[in-house]
């Protein structure tokens, strides 16, 4: 993770130029990797491109050297097929879409009466909003594969369905499912920008 004042930064900077701040990430080699998206408008869809990333590449360097951040690389992408869900509008833009779910603490009592295991942690399922929350369903169903005969006697598995908070949940992800139509087909290329800095250790500005 980049420090507190590098995120706000960051943070100030991706919403000033117009976009939404989807996660910002700092690996060990020194990468430091944001991710953007257009704000969410019911019933549009935009999507990220080369030239949105090289915008906000040009200006984060800018800023990031003014701050004296230190990093090596700065990498500047779309969100991609596997979008991280952090905050309730993220949630909320995508209801009804298929999402990985990983809670901070096992089921546990939760998951009595159900196939799910009390050491259960990770989850797939649809996503949807409760009034009291959101939950996930999901079938226990064996995929069909192509060209498979189903039984017309066959009876259906039951729906399984998981109730939670978003303070309960350790990482919220789309599942990385492609269907090659409408969002899923679009966001499989995502658009990136990275920058580099000398690996000279006594230089730590960023290259313009």
């Amino acid at each position: 993770m980049a420090s507190p004042s590098t995120n706000d930064t960051i943070t100030q900077t991706v919403t000033g130029l117009g976009y939404d701040l989807v996660d910002v990430e700092r690996t060990k080699g020194g990468l430091l990797r944001v991710t953007i998206d257009f704000p969410y408008l019911p019933g549009t869809e935009q999507f990220i491109n080369a030239e949105d990333c090289e915008k906000v590449t040009r200006q984060l360097v800018f800023v990031l050297e003014v701050e004296g951040a230190s990093y090596s690389r700065l990498e500047v992408s779309s969100p991609g097929i596997d979008r991280p869900l952090k905050t309730e509008k993220d949630f909320e833009r995508f209801v009804g879409e298929l999402i990985d779910l990983t809670l901070k603490a096992p089921v546990g009592v939760a998951a009595a009466g159900s196939t799910v295991s009390a050491n259960q942690k990770k989850f797939r399922g649809t996503l949807e909003k409760l009034e009291t929350g959101w939950q996930i369903v999901w079938s226990d169903e064996p995929e069909v594969k192509p060209g498979q005969k189903v039984s017309k006697k066959r009876v259906p598995a039951q729906l399984q369905a998981l109730g939670f908070t978003l303070d309960e949940i350790s990482q919220a992800r789309l599942a990385p499912v492609v269907d090659f139509k409408g969002r899923k087909a679009k966001a499989a290329q995502p658009q990136s920008i990275e920058k580099m800095i000398p690996s000279n250790p006594e230089i730590e500005r960023p290259v313009k």
